[in-house]
């Protein structure tokens, strides 16, 4: 079914010629099959009007596959802007970043959402033991690439123990504090599918004010200092300066509440007063205000000068559109345009809009009541692209490609009884009564309108237009940023790379992730699904997984070899009730799972070896060889694997070093654990073998 285009449709050529051959089956009385004959006639007719509709039954609609995978369960991944967090070094004086500023990194251009403040330096970080009055100096973690990471909740992570950061100023009430802490992080850990999942700690956090350490909200993407990743911190009321700590200055601590941590947290650097960034560009922008006295634009495409004024004035009614005037003089829908300052480089950062006739206002007590629409050069000169015309899925061209969904508006125009001109504003996939519905297809520049609504004879514009490199936007970190207007600042740099960045996922594209999907067990069925669903299980530190399913019991044990935990790792209970959970959520409704800790099988060698004489140590070498083949922790063998004499054998005979072995023997310290079975040994299938007692003495040939 979704593959209908492979199917070949006939073409006249053979429908024509089946319809012939069938015709004696109908009727012994047609015998003229000449062209002249009226039923040849209508014969071909008919045979060419099934040829067109087979020839466009493969032309399936973009609306018709993308409901047929959504049949299954799946829906194009929308595309995304990438995201970073930047921060300022150097800045010789507090400032607001507007909304809107925009960041340079190569032929990449970033922009901030929304205004952010600059400022704000780290006098102090501290950490300090429960219980106990000392402060530990930890103040390097501000700067940049602290090699060792530093434990900050100490060596064993004690509940009650406490990180604090002294800084010289805080955000506003209300307004977030970003921290980004780059973590020294165990090999091997599973990525987290939510990482404000707290698996194995909880952290209280609090800021100082003029009533004490008050707790605080927040968002922390690093699992309790799990991984490497940004903390947002929610500044209360009435902060202010602490003196209980080393260093004067507004204090934040973070207090650990819980921590079963499988290794305790060392952190490498910690960036505070951070600003998000996102990658995109700007080529057309739709700004909304709420009042008509005297407005100021402020925007980057303000210095383009290429402006539309709109304003509601009725309830439920449309836009209407106000032309630009230096002197507001005007009778009818006008408003007066006032160019801003112009900087060095002849271009302009804002200008001011004011409605001053009284018979034509926009409606300030209504929703959204002014839009007004900047545009670039290049947009300016295309941004009309079409008519409304009704019909099934009508296609149109977009002057952009690879455009951001979110951003993207366009202007439809009709006309209302008296002829004069309503606009309306109209977003992607918005259904409703009468709505425009249409979908963005961003990464090819056109539009696909589904139903036309009363919007049939509207003319269409573009509005607002962003466009995105998608994954090229997710930069690594600590790249150079550059701002494309002057500001305050010697530096910018991004403390962790770029993340998010992807354009919307085409029909192929979704079909390969369909495939993919099928061949991914969710449901564990076999022993293979157990293991690697086990061995896949978020936040954890994982090696080896080994099931064995008892079908007379219908019973499913795994064994689990954790990756962290000295040299024989033991399950904890936080991690066998993970891999449980896991598991239970995946298992077939009437098996039953138990999640097993390794037990462990020393195994003895003994032997006498014949060395060559010119070799210096060869014992080293032989030791060296015999632990790698019994060590099952750190080798590539699995639970339970036979541990084969002659496999160890050769091994020591392969060596250069060695003449040929004369004699050796391969014991096991527990026979409950193992069998044995002409001097090979088969462990049971929750037993990691590793090495015992190695007794190999060595003789030097002639």
């Amino acid at each position: 079914m979704l593959r209908i285009e492979e199917a070949r449709p006939k073409t006249y050529e053979e429908i024509i010629a089946d319809a012939l051959t069938e015709i004696p089956l109908f009727s012994d009385e047609w015998s003229n099959f000449n062209p002249s004959d009226p039923g040849i006639t209508v014969l071909e007719n008919l045979s060419v009007f099934s040829a067109l509709q087979a020839s466009n039954i493969p032309n399936v609609t973009y609306e018709a596959r993308r409901r047929l995978f959504a049949l299954a369960g799946f829906k194009p991944a929308k595309g995304k802007c990438a995201r970073v967090l930047l921060k300022a070094e150097g800045v010789r004086e507090n400032t607001l970043l507007p909304a809107g500023s925009r960041f340079s990194l190569g032929g990449l251009i970033f922009e901030t959402n929304r205004p952010a403040a600059i400022g704000g330096k780290i006098l102090g970080i501290y950490a300090q033991e429960d219980g106990s009055d000392e402060f530990t100096d930890m103040s390097s973690l501000a700067e940049r690439d602290v090699p060792v990471g530093l434990p900050v909740f100490g060596e064993k992570a004690v509940p009650g123990n406490a990180l604090y950061l002294v800084s010289d100023s805080l955000p506003e009430a209300e307004k977030e504090l970003i921290l980004y802490l780059t973590l020294l992080e165990a090999a091997g850990r599973n990525p987290v599918d939510d990482r404000q999942d707290n698996v194995f700690a909880a952290i209280r956090w609090e800021c100082y004010t003029d009533k004490g350490f008050s707790e605080i909200k927040v968002r922390d993407f690093t699992g309790c200092f799990l991984s490497s990743g940004e903390i947002r911190l929610r500044i209360p009321d009435g902060a202010c300066v602490c003196r209980e700590t080393p260093r004067e200055g507004y204090c934040i601590r973070a207090v650990l509440e819980r921590a079963d941590y499988d290794v305790a947290p060392r952190v490498q650097q910690i960036e505070p007063f951070l600003f998000e960034l996102w990658q995109r560009d700007s080529r057309a922008a739709a700004l909304i205000y709420h009042r008509s006295e005297r407005i100021t634009v402020r925007h980057p495409l303000a210095s383009e000068e290429h402006i539309l004024v709109f304003g509601k004035e009725e309830k439920g009614s449309s836009y209407r559109r106000y032309q630009l005037s230096y002197s507001g003089d005007e009778p009818g829908r006008f408003c007066r345009y006032t160019p801003g300052e112009y900087g060095p480089d002849g271009r302009q950062s804002f200008f001011t809009i004011e409605f001053l006739g009284e018979e034509h206002q926009p409606d300030t007590r209504l929703k959204d009541p002014i839009r007004i629409v900047l545009y670039s050069e290049e947009v300016m000169r295309q941004y009309e692209i079409g008519r409304v015309l009704g019909y099934d899925d009508q296609e149109l061209n977009l002057p952009l490609r690879h455009l951001v969904q979110d951003s993207f508006c366009l202007i439809a125009r009709r006309t209302d009884e008296n002829g004069e001109y309503l606009y309306d504003f109209v977003r992607p996939e918005k259904s409703g009564e009468g709505a425009l519905y249409y979908h963005l297809l961003e990464n090819d520049g056109r539009i696909i309108i589904e139903e036309a609504g009363d919007y049939i004879g509207a003319d269409l514009f573009v509005a607002a237009a962003a466009v995105t490199e998608g994954e090229k936007g997710n930069v690594r970190a600590h790249s150079r940023f550059r701002a494309l207007s002057e500001l305050p600042v010697e530096r910018w740099f991004n403390p962790g790379a770029g993340t998010g960045g992807a354009h919307r996922e085409t029909i192929a594209e979704m079909g390969m992730r369909f495939r993919r999907d099928i061949d991914t067990p969710f449901t564990a069925v076999t022993a293979k699904d157990y293991e690697k669903i086990a061995l896949e299980t978020p936040a954890l530190c994982l090696r080896k997984a080994h099931a064995v399913i008892d079908e007379a019991e219908n019973l499913v044990q795994i064994a689990v070899l954790p990756g962290v935990g000295g040299e024989r790792p033991e399950l904890s209970g936080i991690y066998k009730k993970e891999i449980a959970a896991r598991l239970e959520e995946r298992r077939l409704l009437t098996t039953r799972v138990l999640v097993l800790s390794p037990r462990y099988m020393e195994v003895h060698i003994r032997g006498t070896v014949y060395v060559k004489r010119h070799f210096e140590n060869p014992r080293k070498d032989i030791l060296e060889t015999i632990r790698n083949l019994v060590d099952d922790v750190h080798s590539e063998r699995g639970f339970g694997e036979p541990l084969l004499f002659k496999q160890i054998f050769a091994a020591i005979e392969a060596l250069e070093c060695v003449s040929f072995v004369y004699e050796l023997s391969v014991m096991p310290d527990d026979r409950g654990q193992a069998s044995v079975i002409d001097s090979d040994i088969y462990p049971e299938p929750d037993v990691l073998c590793v090495a015992g007692e190695i007794a190999i003495e060595t003789v030097r040939g002639e």
